[in-house]
């Protein structure tokens, strides 16, 4: 197997998703950090001319944006597994689900964490607009429901944990979510399970 290196930061959920999958398939990885100054420099760039976290390269191949990533490890290292689905369907909800993670959960949940937490430049009431509107829709499709997608965890559920479960970080509240609230503890409970480290919580919007 070819050495496998993931560039990224502590802190970032995109980043948190790939170490989830990795940890879970006991694959290891040289982690190198990439903070904002690193994600400006010509050897950064020149695997991410977008300037973002995570990148991860594996042998000769480069391959930014964490939801590729994650398909990337799936097929590359556990075709056979239950992290892409049991079938075309579920292939096909895993699918949506990763693009709820890089639309509705990043421009919501996540949004709201980053402008709290980062005072990243982003719109709080939007942010706030698109998690109102997403999280009762998330908790409708997880009652009655251990996983996202049928009966076992799957790389859907590893690119919405890290944000969903940090949305108090960004001053949104769980608590009329139990549906997803026990979804969280099933992906805690996980063989290889990393958490990622907290941040304090804000007043709740």
């Amino acid at each position: 197997m070819a050495q496998l290196t993931l560039y990224g930061t502590e802190l970032s959920g995109h980043v948190h998703r790939v170490r989830l999958l990795l940890s879970m398939l006991k694959l290891s990885a040289e982690w190198r950090e990439a903070g904002a100054e690193e994600r400006k420099s010509p050897e950064f760039l020149a695997l991410n001319p977008l300037g973002q976290v995570p990148v991860l390269v594996d042998g000769d191949i480069v391959i930014a944006d964490s939801n590729a990533i994650l398909v990337w490890l799936g097929k590359r290292y556990a075709l056979k597994s239950q992290w892409l689905g049991a079938d075309l369907y579920q292939e096909a909800q895993i699918q949506q689900w990763l693009g709820k993670a890089a639309g509705e959960i990043r421009y919501g949940v996540a949004s709201a964490r980053l402008i709290k937490q980062f005072n990243t430049p982003e719109n709080y009431e939007a942010a706030l607009a698109t998690a109102h509107k997403f999280l009762p829709q998330m908790e409708a499709h997880l009652s009655g429901k251990s996983w996202l997608v049928g009966n076992n965890a799957t790389i859907a559920d590893l690119a919405c944990y890290a944000y969903v479960a940090c949305a108090p970080e960004g001053g949104i509240a769980l608590r009329n979510y139990p549906a997803i609230r026990q979804w969280l503890k099933n992906v805690e409970a996980l063989p290889g399970f990393i958490a990622l480290p907290s941040l304090p919580h804000p007043p709740e919007a």
